[in-house]
C-alpha cells in the first residue's frame, strides 16, 4: 500500500489557526486541509498538539492516480454505448 505523509499539511493548518488566535478543533483543521484525513487521526493529532505543541507523523493511504480526462471520457462513451445496446435489446424483447 502506498502512503502519503500529511503531517506538514496538518501542522500548517493548525499553525495558521493558532496564529489567528483560534483554538484548533477537528472541524476547523479539517476545513483547511486539501487532503482527506480520517477523523480519528485528526483527533489524535490535535490532542498531541494541545498537550505538547507537537504534530506527530500522519500517513494516509495515497489515492490512486487519476486517469486523464480523455481516457475517462472514452471509457464512459463505451459504457453508454453498451448500455444503449442492452436497453434497445430489452425494449425489442418486450414488444
Amino acid at each position: 500500500m502506498i502512503t502519503k505523509d500529511v503531517s506538514a499539511e496538518i501542522e500548517a493548518a493548525i499553525s495558521s489557526l493558532h496564529a489567528e488566535g483560534k483554538e484548533p478543533t477537528v472541524a476547523l483543521v479539517k476545513a483547511r486541509l486539501k487532503t482527506k484525513v480520517p477523523m480519528p487521526a485528526l483527533i489524535t493529532v490535535i490532542k498531541s498538539w494541545k498537550s505538547s505543541q507537537h504534530v506527530p507523523k500522519v500517513e494516509i493511504a495515497a489515492e490512486k492516480a487519476e486517469q486523464p480526462l480523455e481516457l475517462r471520457v472514452k471509457e464512459l462513451e463505451q459504457q453508454v454505448a453498451a448500455l444503449t445496446q442492452r436497453l434497445t435489446a430489452l425494449e425489442q424483447s418486450r414488444d
